[in-house]
Order: C-alpha cells, then structure tokens, then sequence
C-alpha cells in the first residue's frame, strides 16, 4: 500500500501573514511532525499569485493580497521546511483553491490503484477541501482522509462545515 501525504499551502501568508490566525499558528508544529514521521511520498501544494492578483476574479471577491510569488508570505513556514529538508517531496503551484494537475500528478508520481491519501494544511475551508474532493473525484475507490489536527480554516464555525462536507463525500476525518 503506498501513502501519500498531501501537504496544502503551509504558506507564511496563512500561518502569520496577510491572511493568518492563531488557529492556523496552532497546526504547524503538528504538521511539521506529522512530514517528519511520515513513510511515503509527499506532495506540498502552494497558493501561487502574481502582482496583478487584485485583477483577478479572486482578487475581486477576497481583496487580500496574499501568497505573492517571490515573498516570505509565498514561502512555506519554516518549521514545514526544516520538516521537508532532505525528503524527497513533489511541489505544485496553484493560482486558485484546488489544483487542476494535482490528479494527474498522483497517477503519474505514485501506484494510485494502491494508495491511501492523508490531507493536512489550511485553509480546510477552502484549499484542503477543494484538493480533497478533486482527488475523490478522480480517485472514488482509494482511501483519503485528512487529520483535522493538522487543519485550520478561515474561522472555526468554516473548518468545522468543510469537514462535514468532506465527511458527506466520503472522505475519512482523522
């Protein structure tokens, strides 16, 4: 059975920065953790803008720049990159919540029809759960689940209704 830890947009920006709080401060050592003992492979997705990001359609409905390419809020938080150092892992960029090649990277990376998926990272609200059910949509027979320790939302009362979600699509909450 190969595991695959899928690791969403441990970025400065959510951790700290422009769009951060203290629940999403609150995860990072238990995700970095959760990297640091994990056996198998691991992919890290990062929220990737531009400078025209308050142009964008996104821009537009959350004015909030955020996660710049080339800035420390663009960056993983540096517990999760002293997690990763010397580990093998795949990198996606992405310019919106889920990541359109993020299936077909699993199918190419890893034995897909023999895998478990464990989602972990912020905004569980937004990202996780849009990463989430990209993959369940690609992939109904495998096992994913994401571990709400390892999880923050934008607010509390929209961590908790994503789970919900992700339960109802039949996606194991850990």
């Amino acid at each position: 059975m190969e595991k695959i830890l899928i690791v969403v947009d441990m970025q400065n920006d959510f951790i700290d920065g422009a769009l951060g709080s203290c629940e999403a401060e609150a995860i990072v050592d238990k995700c970095a953790d959760k990297i640091l003992n994990f056996d198998g492979g691991i992919v890290v997705t990062y929220d990737a803008h531009n400078g025209d990001y308050m142009e964008t359609t996104e821009g537009k409905y959350l004015p909030v720049p955020h996660c710049i390419k080339g800035t420390r809020g663009w960056e993983l938080n540096s517990k999760i990159q002293k997690a990763l150092a010397g580990r093998e892992y795949i990198s996606i960029e992405k310019n919106t919540f889920g990541s359109v090649i993020l299936p077909e990277v699993l199918r190419e990376s890893f034995d897909t029809k023999n895998a478990e998926i464990e989602f972990i990272g912020l905004c569980t609200d937004i990202c996780v759960v849009s990463n989430a059910l990209l993959v369940k949509a690609f992939f109904p027979e495998i096992k994913i689940s994401a571990d709400t320790s390892c999880m923050a939302g934008v607010t509390v009362e929209k961590h908790n209704s994503a789970i919900e979600v992700m339960k109802s699509c039949h996606i194991e909450i850990v």
